[in-house]
This record gives C-alpha cells, sequence and structure tokens, in this order.
C-alpha cells in the first residue's frame, strides 16, 4: 500500500482536522489523504491511539499523540483512548533492542487504572456522537483461544511481509533477539484496529511514525475481514533542533503525572526548549493561535526567553491546569528573577534525625531527580553542575546537615541553575 495517493504537504484538506494537522506540523504518513479528507468532510468519524500499560504514568513522547486526540475532537469527531491492557502482556518490539519485561495482571491494571487521569484533562468523554471513549483491549484479546487466533488472523499476514516493517527489520540488523511472542504483537495491533472498526465503527488510527508498519497491517486486515476502507496516520519522530530525543532529562523520561513529576519541573522541562524548537512545539503542544505562534516565533536574542514562557505556560495549563502552571511560572520568576525562594518548588522531606546524623550529597541529590544515581551526582558535583543554597559544591563525597539549612529551615538544591529541589527536614 502507497503511503499516501497525494503528498499530505502539499494537498489542500478541506476537513478542519486535516487543516489543523497540516498547518500545525502532525503529519508524517498518510493514507489515502483524499479518501480520508474526504470523510472527514461528510460526518462524524471515530478514530484511536493505543497506549500500552508499561507504567504507571505516559510520558511525553505519548503527548503529541493526546493532542492529536485533542484536536480530533475539537474539530467534531469522536476519539478512542485504546488501552493495552492485552497488548502490553506481550510488548512492542518497536524501537527496542530487548524484551520488555513481563508485567503480572496486577500491575498491569494498577498502570491502567493510574493513566486514565491523563486523558481527562485533554479529552471530554461521555454518550454524545463525538465525545471520547476509553476501552481496554484485554476485553477481547483474552477472550481468543490461540489456534481460532491463528485460524481466523495468522492467515492474513506473510512472513515475508512483516520481516520488511521496521520493529523487526531492524532488531534483526543490530543482531538482537526478537522472541516469538513480541512478533505477535503486529497481529495483535491489527486486531485492534478490527475490534475498534466492527465496535465502533472507527476508521482512522494515529500514531507515531515507529508504529507504521503495525498501522498499515490494521488498515490492510479490516480491509481483508470486513471489507471496509480505513485510513492510518502518523506524526514525525519528535527531536529537539540538536537531533536530540524530545523530552529526556537528567532524571530519566518527563513523566505526564503530577506524583512522578511535579508541575514545576514540567514547566521547566519547556522552559529550557532550544531557541530554533519554541514555534515547532507551540504548533504541537499548544493551542495559541498561529498568527500569535508566528510572531512569538520570530523573536530573537533575550526575547525569546518570553516565548519560552508561553509555551512552558500554556503547555503545563492543558496538563495540570491554569492555576497549577501560573503557579509553577511565578515560582520560577520569583527564584530566577527576583532572587527569592518559592514555596512551590519542588520539596522533598527528610527525617530531621537522618538529617543531624548527615545524609550523603549524592543519595539526596539522586532521590531528589537532580541525577539519574549517585555516582551521577558525584560526577555533576565534581564538574560544578551542583549547588547547595545557590553556593557551588564540588564535594560530591560530602554530608547535609542541619548546618546546611538556610534561614527558611530548608536546603535549597540545584542541578545547574534551573533543576532546583528544596530539602525539608520533618
Amino acid at each position: 500500500m502507497s503511503p499516501a495517493d497525494a503528498e499530505p504537504s502539499t494537498f489542500q484538506p478541506k476537513s478542519d482536522f486535516l487543516r489543523v494537522m497540516q498547518a500545525r506540523g502532525y503529519i508524517h504518513q498518510i493514507t489515502d489523504i483524499e479518501a480520508l479528507d474526504a470523510a472527514l468532510t461528510s460526518g462524524v468519524v471515530t478514530a484511536y491511539v493505543g497506549y500500552d500499560c508499561t507504567a504507571d504514568s505516559l510520558h511525553i513522547g505519548h503527548l503529541i499523540s493526546i493532542m492529536m486526540l485533542r484536536w480530533f475532537q475539537k474539530c467534531g469527531h469522536r476519539p478512542i483512548a485504546l488501552m493495552g491492557g492485552g497488548t502490553t502482556k506481550v510488548g512492542d518490539p518497536t524501537d527496542k533492542d530487548q524484551q520488555r519485561p513481563l508485567l503480572t495482571d496486577a500491575v498491569i491494571d494498577a498502570n491502567l487504572a493510574s493513566i486514565k487521569g491523563t486523558f481527562q484533562k485533554f479529552l471530554a468523554f461521555g454518550d454524545a456522537p463525538a465525545d471520547a471513549i476509553m476501552v481496554n483491549n484485554a476485553d477481547w484479546l483474552e477472550k481468543l483461544g490461540y489456534v481460532e487466533f491463528l485460524r481466523e488472523f495468522g492467515v492474513h499476514f506473510t512472513i515475508n511481509r512483516m520481516l520488511t516493517f521496521d520493529s523487526v527489520r531492524l532488531r534483526l540488523e543490530r543482531e538482537q533477539p526478537l522472541s516469538f511472542l513480541e512478533f505477535n504483537y503486529m497481529l495483535m495491533q491489527a486486531t485492534d484496529f478490527l475490534e475498534l472498526s466492527n465496535r465502533f465503527g472507527c476508521s482512522l488510527q494515529m500514531g507515531g511514525s515507529d508504529q507504521w508498519g503495525n498501522i498499515i497491517n490494521g488498515v490492510e486486515l479490516v480491509r481483508r475481514k470486513a471489507g471496509r476502507q480505513t485510513f492510518g496516520l502518523t506524526t514525525p519522530l519528535l527531536t529537539t533542533a540538536s537531533g536530540e530525543k524530545m523530552g529526556k532529562t537528567v532524571g530519566g523520561a518527563v513523566w505526564l503525572n503530577a506524583d512522578r513529576l511535579s508541575p514545576y519541573d514540567y514547566w521547566q522541562m519547556w522552559r529550557n526548549t532550544e531557541d530554533a524548537d519554541v514555534g515547532r512545539f507551540l504548533k504541537l503542544f499548544t493551542e495559541l493561535p498561529l498568527d500569535e505562534i508566528a510572531r512569538l516565533a520570530d523573536l530573537r536574542n533575550a526575547e525569546i526567553n518570553e516565548a519560552k514562557k508561553v509555551l512552558a505556560t500554556e503547555a503545563t495549563a492543558l496538563l495540570h491546569g491554569r492555576a497549577a502552571a501560573e503557579a509553577a511560572a511565578e515560582a520560577a520568576r520569583t527564584t530566577f528573577e527576583a532572587g527569592g525562594l518559592s514555596a512551590d518548588l519542588p520539596t522533598m522531606e527528610v527525617a530531621r534525625a537522618d538529617l543531624e546524623a548527615g545524609l550523603p550529597l549524592a543519595t539526596v541529590a539522586a532521590d531528589a531527580g537532580l541525577a539519574a544515581s549517585r555516582s551521577d551526582a558525584r560526577r555533576l558535583a565534581q564538574g560544578g553542575g551542583l549547588r547547595i543554597n545557590d553556593a557551588v559544591e564540588k564535594d560530591g563525597q560530602r554530608t547535609l546537615t542541619p548546618a546546611d539549612l538556610g534561614p527558611d529551615g530548608v536546603i535549597k538544591l540545584a542541578a545547574g541553575r534551573k533543576k532546583i529541589v528544596l530539602i525539608k527536614p520533618i
């Protein structure tokens, strides 16, 4: 199947959704853009994105597809957030060098419950034609017997073609093992599309560019089994202007749950956006009008920092609410511009008795998320990257004691000049 019958970058869509997607830079690949555009202008279309439950929070890598679902609904269509309660038990081999650890049913269920709240911040759920719905693919995948699954769906996939998809080919080229369990993942994902098409009339699957092969499999399976035309749409690989994978920090993934990453740290991540990425990220991760985005993206030198603050506040408001976003912005202003110490800064509590006995700086820095590990914290200190109460501390072997408490009764611990945690004894 050809990725598109018309080039997405030059095609002039009539539907509101594809116009938004095109103008804001969401489209990488798309199947039969002309037919999809016609469907989107003819009535309410249903689309889905799948999310496996490998952790108790989604991360920023999922945000671009969540924003697509949000725009899809804002344009009058029905989004489906598909929870991968079933596929998580297999594990998507895409962009992985080794098999994911197999999670228990209890862990998967807990992860699913934890990440549900993220979608409620971006989508409106209900019973109206364009209201979002959430479903779990365990509802149908776990009912399939193995022989039944092979006879029903396996006959529509050839090993020859499956070996050409990036999720398989790249793993084999790197001479990394690919388990037979993982090899089944693309069949299961295709089955999801067919099931959602049968149950809800779903005709569009969206996802990242690394999912193109899996999406095409689903489009083809629906055509073969149900005789219906469906569509696929993928987004570009999300990297920064310098070529780095977007959203990685010292502490690891940029999580969307507030209990994994505070609104302040989330705001700071966006505030630290590279200059060349500001306009692109404003288009993808905020709902500001395009003319305002163009004005902000044209700012230069020191003025670009104001655009970064707008990006940080608008992106944080979508996830954590306007009040939390403005509190994070004010905390940053108080800390970095007014020289104060905001109560909205992330805080880590420690036992006063432990502080009195002496807490290893490297351990505290790692536990606070300022470094990936204790050894990383020691290297950070040695390079002058750790600060205690705004003073550079190069001794990564030292301990923190009550003598380090500032006038506010806390220790201000920072990695660089942007990542700050208050250490509070209790």
